[in-house]
Order: structure tokens, then sequence, then C-alpha cells
């Protein structure tokens, strides 16, 4: 701490600790039988992540092939209706496969060819890191299994389709809610079977260490490139950033470009219907501490201590816990953690598509909503929102839950 605020000059030094600790949240609470292969997958990383070859390779590779960096753009038209607020877009939807994902896929398929294994295994809720990883298995020819919840199957089929062809096999998950919680546990399952020939590629900052590190060290290229665009694009830094809250991958890596700035960051998670459990999956606002898929963090519980039903309008949302560090931020105040709900959501959705010819993905628009809705609190300044995903994969599911308006 310093002059009573907290010191981010080494921050990414020092957190995680060697343990995977982010102050109490973190850690790595896994079966005897997953230790060896997590603290080999550990060692693999620290010792490539430093690497010429490897950064140069990674460098390359965004810019050749994910097309990065991906631009910000001025929401003028929105701004212009909200008041005198400047919102703007940093566009993780104009990434390859049309999400923040691929920027950890690639590192992690990468990650798993340096290790010689055969096999990539993950989990996917709204499917985007599904596709992601297919994507990047296509790339560095390795096989890819992904697990789904049936019901996000239901929700998502085009991305479905789209790790079809990519070559990945979908294994659909029945038990439970059948969504994102109940395809992590089936991923597990498989990899604690399989782990001698692949690596369990996580699709966001949480699990256990090193997962909630790595993902946030690959993902960190979203914010630090936002904040150089937005300086060059404006001469300052904006006022306020904001982004969607899962897991929580997409903000962990915005918000480390601004950790240190004068600037408010906001993490935005799913109210969905309301606040009764069962109807949201805002697990930093109305959970408590606990361990579930090998990390500790906050959690949702139901009366039984267990993992709590949660429900979300974006299936890349519903998830009972968040990432380590999320409430790492929160506890020490850097970051604030709010909710939005679908209805908000939904009018978002449409807002952006019909004012600025962008279609957002509903995750992303949480943190539209939300912008939005501080806009209009705010006399003047500038909000940039993290927009982490592209609609296509739910417009099916929009217009047969709430038609064209």
């Amino acid at each position: 701490m310093t002059n009573g605020k907290f010191d981010f000059t080494n921050y990414f030094k020092s957190y995680p600790d060697k343990d995977g600790y982010f102050g109490k949240y973190g850690g790595s609470y896994i079966p005897d039988e997953l230790k060896v292969p997590m603290a080999e997958i550990t060692e693999a990383y620290f010792n490539i992540c430093k690497s010429r070859k490897f950064i140069n390779e990674l460098r390359r590779i965004r810019k050749e092939f994910q097309g990065r960096p991906t631009p910000i753009t001025h929401l003028e038209r929105l701004s212009n209706s909200l008041g005198n607020v400047q919102l703007y877009a940093k566009r993780e939807d104009l990434n390859h496969t049309g999400a923040h994902k691929l920027n950890h896929c690639m590192g992690e398929a990468l990650l798993a060819k340096y290790m010689g294994k055969k096999k990539v295994i993950a989990e996917t809720g709204a499917g985007q890191h599904g596709v992601a990883l297919a994507t990047a298995a296509a790339y560095f020819g390795l096989e890819c299994d992904i697990y789904m919840g049936s019901v996000d199957i239901k929700k998502q089929a085009p991305n479905v389709a789209r790790m079809k062809i990519l070559g990945a096999n979908v294994v659909e998950v029945t038990h439970g809610l059948a969504t994102l919680k109940e395809a992590v546990d089936a991923a597990f399952e498989a990899y604690s079977k399989e782990y001698k020939d692949c690596i369990y590629c996580i699709g966001s900052v949480v699990g256990p260490h090193p997962f909630p590190m790595m993902v946030r060290d690959f993902q960190s290229v979203v914010g630090f490139e936002a904040r150089e665009q937005f300086m060059e694009m404006t001469g300052e830094l904006p006022d306020s950033v904001v982004a969607c809250v899962g897991g929580g991958s997409n903000a962990a890596g915005f918000f480390a470009g601004f950790l240190s700035d004068p600037v408010d960051i906001y993490g935005i998670e799913p109210l969905g219907r309301g606040t009764d459990l069962g109807d949201h999956a805002a697990s930093l606002q109305y959970g408590t501490e606990g361990v579930m898929h090998g990390f500790n963090s906050v959690m949702l519980k139901d009366e039984n201590g267990d993992p709590a039903p949660v429900y979300s309008v974006a299936s890349g949302l519903d998830y009972p816990s968040s990432g380590p560090e999320h409430a790492f931020l929160r506890d020490i105040g850097r970051v604030k953690y709010d909710v939005i709900g679908d209805d908000d959501t939904i009018d978002a959705f449409y807002t952006l598509s019909r004012l600025e010819g962008i279609i957002p993905a509903i995750e992303s628009s949480h943190a539209v909503a939300y912008a939005i809705k501080k806009a209009k609190e705010m006399d003047h300044g500038s909000i940039l929102i993290n927009l982490s995903g592209r609609g296509d994969k739910d417009m099916d599911y929009i217009i047969e839950q709430y038609g064209i308006r």
C-alpha cells in the first residue's frame, strides 16, 4: 500500500504469488493425481513466457492470423443520443473468430505444442471459447474435445456448427443444469484421465493456478492496446472503462492496461431476471467465499454450501463464481463491480445495432447497457467499453425469444 492506496507499480510481478494467490483468493485445490500435470503446465509456462522465440511467434500469430491490433471505435451516434458523454468501444468483435477468446487460446495451444501434447480439452458456454480453441487446434494440428452443456448447445447452435466444421469433437453434457458449470465439471473429469497426452485449456481466469494468471497474461494485450490507442485517438485517458464479467477473462485482460491509471474501472455481472438465487449469476455482488473447480474465490451457494443454480440470458456469463483476481480487485476497491439485468441488456443489444451498425454479443451487451446507464448519470467525460464479442452466435436465440424490435 502507498499513501493509503494500493501500489500497482509491481502488481503483475507480485500477483499472483508463487502459490497462485491474489490475496486470499486463487490457489490450487485439485486432486493429487492432477498436481503433477498442473506443476508441469506452470513450469512450462514460466519457461517460455519470457522467451523471445515464444513472444515473437505469438506476436506474429496475432498480427498475421488474428488481425490484431483490433481498433477502437468512437460510438458517435450512440453518444449523441445520450448527451455530452462520449462512448468508445474496443472492438474485440473484430478479432478472428469474433471475440477475445482467441487471444489466450492461441497462447495455450502454442504452450501445448511446446509441451509435446497431442490434444487440447476445454469447456465452453457461449461457444466462443470452444470456437477459438477449435481454431487454434486446427492451426497447430492438434486434436480438440469441447465439453458443452445441452442447454447452451441449443442456444448457441451456430457456434456448435463452427466447432464441428473446424474439426473439434463437441461433447454434450446433460447432467445437472447442463450449462457452463457442468461443462467445466465434465472437462476436468476427462482431463484427469487424459492429462499425459493433452492439456486442459481453461476458457477464463478461473480454475487452479496457473490458469487465472496465464489467461490474464494472454488477454492483457487487449488492455495495453486499448490504452495506447485511446491516448493516440484523444490525447488523454478515458474517465471510465467497462467490461462484462462472468468468469472474467475479457475484463481481466482489459483492466490490466488501466490498473495503475486514474481511471474508474467497472466490471458488470449479469443480474438476469432479478435478485433471487437462481435468477442471476452475480457472484461478486451476492456471493460468499468458497472453493470450486480448483480455486478459491467468491461464489453463489445453495442451502448446502454447494455452487448454486445460476441464470443469465448470456450463455458465457452463467457461472456461479468469478476469477480470483476479480474478487481481489473488488476487495481492495480498485474495481467497482455492478450488475445489469436481461431487459437492459437486450435493449442495449438493439440500440448498438441500430445506432452504430455493430451487433454485439449478449455478453458484451451487459457492458454496453451499463455504459449507457452511466453516461446518463454523467455531465461529461468518456467511457471505453470492451466489446468482447460479436452477436452472430446470438441472433437466432434473440429473434426466437424477443423478436425483431
